[in-house]
């Protein structure tokens, strides 16, 4: 594996920083590793128990761990009760801004409130403990609040991006077997409104089982689309006003119940279930709040993803809200109505800590300086980015204009599969890297080796692998645990061992290290493509194309952009009689916005007469990404068909003409 980012010069905290942050003493390194895993004990005091825990990790079966085995508590009381019943029921718990500038804004106390009516609604609707509640729901206070209910009455959430589509919905509702779905009618993407409630209606009939209950939230209100709920749909506000002032008890949940489900993709062109418990996923999304992101009750934090990801479950509902900080919560996009809006937003509510990914970066740097100069950042102490990896002149412009050369940046990477971030620096204590994520957290043992799993020397690249279980870690996959197996340890693993020493979780993602230890990621190993941040798996995109008639074959690879980072680019042969004409090319985009969604949109559509391939019949996709990137093609004698190639590379050089 190649790797060619030049050496960045270093950046240390600032003084000032260093004495306000919650962990500045570097002695935590060597504290967590002499004393694992009981060092995890320090994120499980971060929360309320019910029972206290006997175990802080059973490693018996590996690798099906469990963490704080015997301990009983409840998430929704963690992010909720202990903050009204410590005084703090005042404290902002949400500010919520709409794209079209409406606010609101939730104390500790109203969000209690709710949450508890809508938690008595769902039982009303026959949700019971361990039912699986899906939530399809845009960027609106509804969806934390409908999640911190399931919690309480411990049914698993399973949250569904709204920008997937029909078919992603009935596929995760089938997958898990949800009976329940709780969306909204519509909302707002560049002052225009959304009809949602018809994609959400088109993947219920999809539904291969009886869907007893759906909630609809009415966000349009008087710009909505005229239609009548069908039988079993049942308004927001009118089961929350027939439920007014009602309490509910939250239910004692054992640290390895199930907290929720989060769909992501996999290389076999089918979703994964990722599994997340109570106790482990919650302690740690709170311990890396609150050492990573430096988050204190005071602050007001916000992380700009969506909470249809992984990213806005840990870092804008379970882990700010565990620690009793203000989250911020933002609707629309960072364009609308001016380039500005983010900034408006951190100048409008005094932010503190700033969380976003280095695909909004590179559009911030595109559109300008101007625009943040404009507004007053001030208020800024920490800044953070996740997703993918960023690179040192997106570092450095970060760095400089958003946090004015003074705020530290933690640069984290993580997956939905480990709950939390796994590899960056800790605020207070670490010298940054421009382009380096950093050295593994306290209690995290990574490593990158070479193919047959030797240690890497400083300086070389590698496979990134993970060599000890942590609390945030996913349990399993949903009713697949022989996946969750070959998915995840088979690759650096000894299968047949019951030792946990010989058992090493994968994540698929290629990496760098430095002489200090420190880890640059250079990107994913598998087929699945990091678009803006979100993992999109090829073979789900390929049986969307394929499934459009007139295509015989499709091929999807990831190739560089300035904005997304990585896009997706298909090559695709069509059926004989059809052309690849400009109609065919829609229906090619619109078959795979309806199959996935407008995150999965082809940045290119290539046809051809053939792909390249083996003499064994294997699609050379590494050749295709070397055609999608522009770089140099590689070594094509060990194809069939090499003469393609060129023909390919002549088409996308015209198509860029």
């Amino acid at each position: 594996m190649e790797t060619r980012l030049e050496d960045e010069v270093a950046f240390e905290p600032p003084e000032d920083f260093v004495a306000q942050a919650n962990v500045s003493d570097s002695s935590i390194y060597d504290e967590f590793a002499a004393n694992w895993p009981e060092c995890w004990e320090r994120a499980a005091d971060l929360l309320d128990w019910d029972d206290e825990y006997e175990q802080v990790l059973d490693d018996s079966n590996p690798p099906f761990y469990k963490w704080f085995t015997e301990g009983k508590l409840n998430a929704s009381y963690n992010c909720l009760d202990r903050h009204v019943e410590n005084g703090d029921k005042n404290r902002a718990a949400i500010k919520w801004e709409g794209e079209l500038g409406e606010t609101r804004t939730y104390t500790y106390q109203d969000l209690y409130r709710e949450v508890n009516e809508f938690s008595a609604a769902l039982r009303a609707q026959g949700v019971e403990e361990d039912d699986v509640v899906t939530l399809y729901m845009p960027m609106i206070p509804e969806l934390p609040i409908a999640m911190l209910a399931c919690a309480r009455i411990g049914a698993p959430h399973s949250v569904v991006f709204a920008g997937f589509s029909a078919e992603a919905l009935a596929t995760r509702m089938n997958s898990a077997d949800s009976e329940y779905l709780v969306t909204c009618d519509g909302y707002y993407r560049r002052g225009d409104s959304l009809d949602h409630l018809d994609k959400a209606n088109e993947g219920l009939d999809g539904v291969d089982h009886d869907v007893e209950s759906v909630v609809v939230v009415d966000r349009l209100g008087g710009d909505g689309f005229d239609r009548d709920l069908r039988d079993n749909q049942h308004d927001w506000d009118d089961l929350l006003a027939e439920h007014d002032g009602h309490r509910v008890e939250p239910v004692e949940r054992d640290a390895e119940d199930m907290i929720f489900l989060m769909y992501t993709s996999g290389t076999t062109g089918q979703p994964k279930g990722v599994k997340h418990t109570t106790g482990g996923y919650l302690s740690y999304a709170a311990w890396t709040s609150h050492a990573v992101l430096d988050i204190e009750p005071e602050d007001t934090y916000w992380c700009s993803a969506d909470i249809g990801w992984i990213t806005g479950h840990s870092y804008i509902v379970y882990g700010p809200l565990a620690l009793g900080t203000t989250t911020v919560m933002y609707e629309g996009t960072p364009d609308y109505p001016e380039c500005d809006r983010l900034w408006e937003i951190v100048e409008k509510y005094s932010v503190d800590i700033f969380y976003t990914a280095p695909t909004a970066i590179r559009a911030f740097m595109k559109w300008g300086e101007k625009f943040p100069e404009s507004r007053d950042l001030s208020s800024l102490r920490l800044l953070g980015t996740v997703g993918e990896p960023i690179n040192p002149r997106a570092w450095k412009w970060y760095h400089e204009h958003i946090g004015n050369g003074e705020c530290p940046i933690v640069d984290t990477w993580w997956q939905t599969e480990t709950g939390g971030m796994m590899i960056t620096t800790l605020p207070g204590i670490s010298t940054m890297k421009p382009g380096a994520a950093g050295p593994p957290l306290p209690g995290i043992d990574a490593q990158i080796v070479d193919t047959t799993g030797d240690e890497v020397e400083a300086g070389r690249a590698g496979y990134l692998t993970v060599n000890k279980p942590w609390p945030g870690m996913l349990r399993t996959l949903y009713n697949n645990d022989e996946r969750y197996i070959s998915e995840y340890w088979e690759e650096y693993s000894d299968t047949d061992s019951d030792d946990p020493d010989d058992w090493v979780y994968f994540p698929e993602d290629g990496a760098k290290i430095d002489a200090d230890g420190y880890i640059t990621i250079l990107g994913r190993v598998d087929d699945v493509i990091n678009v803006s941040g979100h993992r999109l798996g090829t073979m789900e995109i390929e049986s969307a194309i394929v499934g459009v008639e007139g295509v015989a074959e499709a091929a999807v690879v990831g190739g560089t952009h300035d904005i997304k980072g990585e896009a997706v680019y298909a090559y695709v042969i069509t059926e004989d009689g059809y052309e690849g004409d400009s109609d065919f090319h829609e229906r090619i985009i619109e078959g795979v916005n309806d199959a996935i969604g407008p995150i999965a949109r082809p940045e290119e559509v290539v046809f051809t007469p053939e792909l390249p391939k083996t003499r064994s019949g294997k699609i050379m996709r590494r050749l295709l990404e070397d055609v999608a990137n522009g770089d140099e093609l590689g070594n094509t004698s060990t194809l069939r068909n090499p003469e393609i190639v060129e023909e390919i590379e002549s088409k996308v050089n015209a198509q860029s003409d």
